[in-house]
């Protein structure tokens, strides 16, 4: 019996070590597979649930408010931004075909609930990681390299 439980466990570290090799080389080749499934996951899953605490002092994320550019409903999507001086950079894992960026672009307006205030932004613009790697802080930085985010979104305080 400890046998069968000790293979069973070897199979499953096995398995999560092979899923986990998946999800960082998809991640960073931008595997349409690996990204639309990671995406749909997120939505279904994640979001639901960081949404609840995102945007909040403390929260590990923040929540950008946007408006959908066909439908015209109201969004929430949970983010990760980082405050450089008057603007806001935040990594774009999925590059800047998800839905979030392109309907902020579209608008060129949103809100951020960031640490517990809310922030109306505008002048969104997609900008090379490379022009804003050395503002991230360093834990970020080695993030956004493993998963071989080239992209970023900056975005301005409006007023």
């Amino acid at each position: 019996m400890m046998r069968w439980i000790g293979r069973l466990v070897g199979f499953v570290l096995v398995a999560l070590g092979v899923i986990g090799v998946v999800f960082v080389v998809g991640m960073r080749t931008k595997s349409p597979l690996v990204l639309d499934n990671i995406r749909r996951f997120n939505r279904g899953v994640t979001n639901p649930r960081v949404l609840k605490s995102a945007g909040s002092p403390g929260a590990s994320a923040s929540v950008i408010h946007h408006v959908g550019r066909t439908s015209g409903r109201s969004h929430a999507t949970p983010v990760g931004p980082f405050a450089v001086g008057d603007s806001f950079v935040i990594a774009l894992p999925y590059g800047p075909g998800a839905d979030w960026v392109k309907n902020v672009l579209a608008s060129g307006t949103a809100t951020l609930v960031h640490e517990g205030s809310t922030i109306p932004i505008d002048r969104p613009e997609v900008v090379p990681l490379g022009l804003v790697i050395d503002d991230l802080p360093v834990s970020q930085q080695k993030v956004v390299r493993v998963f071989g985010v080239e992209e970023c979104l900056r975005v301005q305080r409006a007023g």
